[in-house]
């Protein structure tokens, strides 16, 4: 850890310039955004998903907002690995040297399964929500008429909570290095886990078992996977411990 202990003031001043980094940058990426959504807007509208359907603009403005919307996204996630870098180079002062380095390749890996994440949403449970709810309403007799900007909220409010759902063994591991949780405690409460988790699958789902299921499996797998990557990080965080404190009682 840092030798010299950071007052609060000190502490407030270096989160203000991190904070100030990721603004101008998260600037810099949203200009990148404005030439980027279009293309990828045109390209959502020519999957099959969205050929099928009929999407209109129900306001002037909904177009206008949409691309917006996906300027921002588009900055968002452009930036996340510096925003990832930011909060880490804010919280590993606290930290011991090997802990920094072993908490550093964190990032890389939590862009990976935000990625996978909205991938797996996009390609496997996207497309069956979207047969399903075309389905139940031609069962009705209903004739959809969709705006755009309805569509594609509907695609972003699927897909990426999933992102964010696939960074859960990195959280772990992450919160198992602080020492704010155990293996042991994610074994403990691995049934209210299995539980809260039905319950989110049930939330981003139709209430319709095969597509609650599909969510649920990845979650549950990626509950275990954090468990055992929460082993790891405790018996690797122990020994940094002990090594540290021995090189302390070692020191003049």
């Amino acid at each position: 850890m840092n030798e010299r202990e950071m007052s609060v003031y000190e502490h407030i001043e270096e989160l203000r310039k991190r904070i100030l980094v990721v603004a101008i940058f998260f600037i810099l990426a949203l200009i990148a955004g404005f030439f980027l959504a279009k293309p990828i807007i045109l390209f959502l509208q020519q999957t099959e998903e969205a050929k099928n359907l009929t999407l209109n603009a129900f306001r002037m403005s909904d177009p206008l907002f949409l691309y917006m919307k996906f300027a921002v996204i588009i900055a968002l996630i452009l930036i996340s690995p510096l925003i990832l870098f930011q909060l880490w180079s804010f919280i590993s002062p606290g930290l011991y040297e090997k802990e920094r380095i072993a908490t550093l390749s964190y990032i890389p890996l939590s862009v990976l399964l935000f990625l996978g994440g909205i991938s797996f949403s996009y390609f496997v449970l996207f497309p069956f929500v979207v047969r399903f709810m075309t389905n139940f309403s031609a069962d009705l007799g209903i004739s959809q008429v969709i705006g755009i900007n309805e569509y594609f909220q509907f695609l972003f409010e699927l897909t990426l909570p999933f992102g964010l759902l696939f960074q859960l063994p990195v959280v772990i591991m992450f919160l198992t290095r602080l020492g704010i949780v155990t293996p042991m405690f994610l074994r403990k409460v691995r049934k209210y886990a299995y539980f809260l988790l039905l319950v989110v699958a049930g939330l981003i789902t139709p209430p319709e078992l095969i597509s609650q299921v599909i969510v649920l499996l990845p979650l549950i797998i990626l509950y275990e996977i954090s468990i055992v990557v929460s082993q790891r990080a405790y018996r690797k965080s122990l020994k940094i411990q002990m090594e540290e404190e021995a090189k302390e009682q070692l020191s003049p």
